[in-house]
């Protein structure tokens, strides 16, 4: 199985930034105790504070599906359109 790495990005409705930061906050300890995390991070953007970048690296595809059918993340999946201004960038990318 080869690693994986993701990056995801998203935007907070106008006056919901502080309840997004803390709803992704909420995600990162859960997540790197998921099977297969080998990195997790949360990044805020220096130039817009409502947007938020997560950098990650699974083991594999598959843990990185299991994780995205975790309850954690299940449960912020069904906060998103509450949350978020437009959709959730993912890009999925294979070592080089």
């Amino acid at each position: 199985m080869e690693k994986i790495a993701v990056v995801a990005t998203m935007k907070a409705k106008t006056g919901r930034t502080g309840e997004l930061k803390n709803a992704l906050q909420a995600l990162v300890a859960p997540s790197r105790a998921d099977a297969g995390c080998i990195r997790y991070e949360l990044h805020q953007d220096t130039e817009d504070e409502a947007t938020f970048v997560f950098i990650e690296q699974w083991e594999s595809r598959e843990s990185l599906e299991a994780h995205l059918a975790q309850p954690h993340l299940e449960d912020f999946k069904a906060r998103i359109p509450e949350l978020l201004d437009g959709p959730l960038g993912i890009k999925v990318l294979n070592p080089i």
